[in-house]
């Protein structure tokens, strides 16, 4: 039979980091929300735990863990605040798994293990004002010059890209064209602080106010040209299998959400009192949260099972998108319950 129970590893994984999140998370997060803050203090501690080298080689100062404990994690950090599992899933997904897929070895031996130890965080800069997150439509431009690319361009809404801790952002630039006459994408790594690389002020946000976000400028900024990352022409296809395994753990950050409105939902129904009962006695309100919990439960499932082909190493790039899909909806529809 099918067994949807987490194993024993995953299990205690998933324990420490509820702790962790109840205990350290919850209780000064609605202040840092409040002043939009980064949350610096949590997001050290989360490196001293280890958490953002969770499915990383432990040559590369990671844990040696797999993809599905980093989704555990994030779903026990959004039960608390999204903001805070978005940073450490970007951390992972789009900061430091580009370089170790398709990183060189000197490329992983300079970035991984402060990156593994959540001492730098890495942007990915992908999407751009006009072209949404469709790479296809991508418009800066990298062009070799002397040993060097020579980047121009902009990026919109990239997570991680302008702390004081970020090391990096890598991004995605036109460098020539295909034979077929279409264009020639690839990714190229671009430090923090090389010149030509500016960073916009944070976007005014509706929600995940301690997720840090900005727009990004590239104007002749010049890198060597050992900072290409993986095969000239390949930026897009690397991109996109980044973007599936992304997909499984944004469906985990939903799925925190969704079960920490269900969470709050039940306590508050619990304490909140009208006609003489607590809410909670109304068969309105159970109805109402029975149908939250559901969502939850089914979003979950979505999730194990797409992050279940990816570690067996099958195709899961539909699961992974039916996952993102209900999840994600889970997550909104819980959220318009709950308020």
């Amino acid at each position: 039979m099918i067994d949807f129970r987490l194993d024993d590893e995953h299990e205690t994984l998933r324990k420490t980091v509820e702790e962790f999140a109840q205990e350290e998370i919850a209780p000064v997060i609605g202040d840092l929300y409040e002043r939009a803050e980064f949350p610096y203090e949590i997001v050290a501690k989360m490196g001293r735990m280890g958490l953002f080298g969770l499915p990383f080689p432990e040559e590369h100062g990671g844990m040696g863990g797999d993809f599905l404990a980093v989704c555990v994690t994030l779903e026990e950090l959004a039960r608390v605040d999204s903001s805070v599992a978005i940073t450490l899933e970007a951390g992972v997904s789009l900061g430091a798994m580009p370089i170790y897929r398709f990183g060189t070895d000197e490329q992983k031996q300079e970035w991984l293990p402060r990156l593994c130890a959540g001492e730098l965080l890495g942007g990915f800069g992908l999407t751009e004002p006009g072209g949404g997150s469709d790479a296809g439509a991508t418009l800066t431009t990298a062009r070799e010059d002397g040993g060097d690319w020579v980047l121009n361009g902009s990026k919109s809404f990239i997570t991680n890209s302008g702390t004081k801790i970020t090391g990096l952002v890598t991004a995605t630039a036109v460098t020539g064209k295909n034979a077929n006459g279409r264009k020639e994408i690839s990714a190229i790594i671009v430090p923090s602080g090389t010149p030509g690389f500016s960073v916009s002020k944070s976007y005014s946000k509706v929600g995940w106010l301690c997720s840090d976000t900005h727009g990004l400028a590239f104007v002749d900024c010049r890198v060597p040209a050992a900072n290409l990352l993986g095969v000239r022409g390949r930026g897009y296809a690397q991109f996109l299998s980044i973007l599936d395994e992304g997909r499984i753990a944004i469906a985990a950050v939903s799925v925190g959400l969704a079960q920490g409105c269900v969470d709050e939902s039940v306590r508050y129904a619990g304490e909140r009192a009208a006609f003489g009962n607590k809410i909670g006695a109304y068969q309105a309100i159970q109805f109402k949260i029975a149908d939250m919990e559901a969502r939850a439960h089914t979003a979950r499932l979505a999730y194990y099972a797409a992050a279940a082909k990816m570690l067996r190493g099958e195709p899961f790039k539909k699961e992974a998108a039916i996952a993102k899909l209900v999840a994600s909806n889970a997550a909104m529809d819980n959220a318009r319950d709950a308020t």
